[in-house]
């Protein structure tokens, strides 16, 4: 099933996803070279591609998992949640309806 991994960030937290990115990349990667990832990104914490010093807000992900165990799992063992970059981690199932 479909999992969405939606993590909101703490106040000021672009310096440490800066330095654990490269990780936390690899694992999304992984995911989709098995062929698990939907999408995955982070939500600018202003209107713009490059929010420079203003950071994110936080991150979604959208993989496949054989339970909502084991993407909570997954999403506990992410560099972010290491390096404190995440206040709260979500794990919400998902359906997807569109585009078929």
């Amino acid at each position: 099933m479909w999992f969405a991994i939606i993590g909101t960030d703490v106040a000021d937290s672009l310096d440490k996803r800066k330095s654990v990115r490269p990780a936390h990349i690899a694992r999304l990667q992984a995911l989709l070279d098995a062929g698990r990832l939907f999408v995955a990104g982070a939500f600018p914490a202003i209107e713009s591609e490059d929010p420079g010093p203003a950071g994110f807000s936080g991150s979604m992900i959208l993989a496949e998992f054989p339970s909502q165990a084991e993407a909570r799992a997954w999403a506990d063992a992410d560099p972010y949640v290491a390096a404190g970059v995440y206040a709260d981690v979500q794990i919400k199932p998902f359906r997807k309806a569109l585009p078929a």
